[in-house]
């Protein structure tokens, strides 16, 4: 054996379920938000949560190592910038929804990876029960995944909002986007714009509410359907599909995108944001653990730009750019648009 090849990458592989746990034990108890522009110590803190000072000091320390905490001198802790942004509850791109999604929703899920890898079907809902993931009266779906999914997608739609030139863009549809979090920011940065979000109808209730308080029913539509059986909205010159195609085995995929081409405009623009496995299939690493992801949640998976443009260039669409959105949790979106159709003159 090699004297450089030495078991520490499988032993920080195995520390990814403490690191998580610690996040999400802290989440849930509001750790970071009580601390937003504040400090604590470790009796303070367990006093305020009414535990014992050793199971605090064990979890501010593993927090402080994760980067989520700083230590001073003192002993006293606070959060860091990281921590400020992003999981303080009220904060635009408050990420606590997500880590209560994998939490309480997918780690229970993994616990029957096996079975889903041998049935070749998702085990963190009833398929043969329910519909779908998305059942509008799944008590956990409707407590952390809408919020969840808010959290997820937030940051992404202001990276996509920097990236992709709007200047020629005045109405997108945004296809299964429910909670608005990209209407709400694309809409923010964006002031010429208007959108309409075309989700299940119970989807668009709850989104609703989250429009008003941006203040953005103007400018924002709600439209309910089903993207397999109703027809998608028409008047928009560009169709966005964020994280909705991994859901989906490759058949319904492209019935999706069969619907999104139909309801183009020649010349008119397709916007797939998605976290795109390499078309190598080595990576990269959040694409690639994301897509497994979908083996315990759904019948997709994470595809390639190369499946991706493939299916498009079926439907009359050419890909022309891959955007990196740099930081955000979908890693990439895809712009294609539709080829003018040849008619014949006499």
């Amino acid at each position: 054996m090699s004297t450089e090849t030495v078991p520490l990458p499988l032993l920080n592989l195995t520390f990814g379920v403490h690191a998580f746990k610690a996040l999400a034990l802290a989440t849930e108890l509001g750790v970071f938000t009580e601390l937003s522009g504040g400090t604590t110590s470790v009796g303070r803190f367990a006093e305020r949560h009414g535990i014992e000072e050793r199971p605090a000091e064990l979890l501010l320390t593993a927090c402080t190592a994760l980067g989520l905490l700083r230590r001073d001198d003192a002993g006293t802790y606070r959060n860091t910038d990281l921590s400020e942004e992003f999981l303080v509850r009220g904060k635009p791109y408050y990420f606590g929804g997500w880590v209560a999604v994998v939490d309480q929703h997918e780690y229970p899920a993994y616990l029957r990876l096996a079975d889903s890898l041998r049935g070749n079907h998702p085990v963190s809902w009833d398929p043969v029960r329910q519909e779908s993931l998305f059942a509008p009266d799944d008590p956990v779906m409707l407590e952390h995944f809408w919020e969840g999914m808010h959290a997820l997608s937030a940051f992404t739609a202001r990276r996509l909002a920097e990236s992709l030139d709007f200047t020629a863009i005045r109405r997108v549809l945004d296809v299964g986007g429910g909670g608005g979090a990209f209407a709400v920011e694309l809409c923010r940065h964006h002031p010429a714009l208007r959108v309409t979000v075309f989700d299940l109808p119970f989807v668009c209730e709850l989104t609703a509410p989250r429009i008003g308080a941006a203040g953005l029913e103007k400018r924002i539509d709600l439209a309910g359907g089903d993207f397999f059986t109703d027809p998608l909205p028409g008047g928009h010159d560009t169709v966005l599909l964020s994280n909705i195609l991994h859901d989906w085995g490759e058949r319904d995929a492209r019935r999706i995108l069969a619907a999104c081409a139909e309801a183009l405009p020649d010349n008119g623009l397709l916007v797939i944001c998605e976290s795109f496995v390499a078309d190598d299939k080595r990576g990269p690493r959040p694409a690639a653990l994301m897509s497994l992801n979908m083996l315990v949640e759904t019948w997709g998976r994470n595809y390639t730009v190369a499946e991706y443009t493939a299916w498009l260039r079926e439907r009359g669409l050419v890909t022309e750019r891959v955007l990196s959105l740099d930081g955000a949790p979908t890693t990439g979106a895809l712009v294609a648009r539709k080829v003018p159709t040849r008619r014949n003159h006499p």
